[in-house]
């Protein structure tokens, strides 16, 4: 009996099995968006919260901002259905801000859910305008903890190693830039006294981000078809000749 039909029925089932895992989803995790900035000026970043369960909604999300590189501003973006605090610390050498020095800096940010919080399949994100950035460090971790309503705490707090391998837990990660000034996206220093940030002017990058994400998707089903299609080729190839 001629086994082809059968090893292209092999072949077929392996390669849907490798479309399959291709087509998984990657484990997701807290991100800041977007991902590179310039130093030296203000921006407006969002912390992007994907609830990875499927019985359990996301119902806190923690933020501790960098020590090593302390932010004069952190001003979150109201939320629909959540409640925030932003707490301060002292700092050992203050920090000097339009000619004022300042001794307490934002330290951490805690969102808490007074809805149903993050639903399973879903994500949420939370805009927060920072300032100013160092020009003296090329990234920010800014370590997360991210809390579902059974009580699960999942830490998102290890500091990626700069090229090596993504750790299983990372901690949101923000690339700087060499600066074009001290202001707003560039601007001077004086421009942006009592200029209250606008949160939306940067939210293109994460639109693009879940642009992206839905292209991936749409491909992955497609070579999920693909290597379908290869099965039952195979499948009817061996029928016929068994036959």
């Amino acid at each position: 009996m001629n086994t082809f039909p059968h090893r292209l029925t092999a072949i077929g089932a392996v390669a849907a099995a490798a479309v399959l895992a291709t087509a998984a989803p990657a484990l997701a995790h807290v991100t800041v968006d977007p991902k590179t900035t310039p130093g030296g000026g203000y921006a407006t970043v969002n912390f992007k919260v994907p609830n990875e369960r499927d019985n359990a909604s996301t119902v806190k999300l923690e933020v501790t901002l960098p020590k090593e590189h302390p932010l004069s501003s952190a001003m979150p973006e109201p939320v629909p259905g959540w409640d925030v605090e932003v707490e301060e610390a002292k700092l050992d050498t203050p920090l000097e801000v339009h000619g004022k020095k300042i001794d307490e800096a934002p330290s951490k940010i805690t969102w808490t859910a007074t809805d149903s919080g993050i639903a399973p399949g879903t994500f949420q994100r939370f805009p927060v305008s920072l300032g100013r950035l160092p020009e003296d460090a090329d990234r920010l971790v800014f370590k997360a903890i991210q809390t579902y309503d059974g009580g699960e705490v999942v830490r998102w707090i290890e500091v990626p190693e700069e090229g090596g391998e993504e750790p299983d837990s990372p901690a949101p990660v923000l690339s700087l830039t060499e600066g074009e000034g001290h202001g707003h996206h560039g601007g001077n220093a004086e421009e942006i006294v009592g200029e209250d940030p606008d949160p939306v002017a940067d939210t293109t990058a994460a639109e693009d981000d879940g642009t992206t994400d839905a292209t991936a998707r749409v491909l992955a089903v497609i070579g999920i078809v693909v290597g379908l299609g290869g099965v039952a080729f195979g499948v009817l190839a061996g029928r016929r000749r068994d036959a």
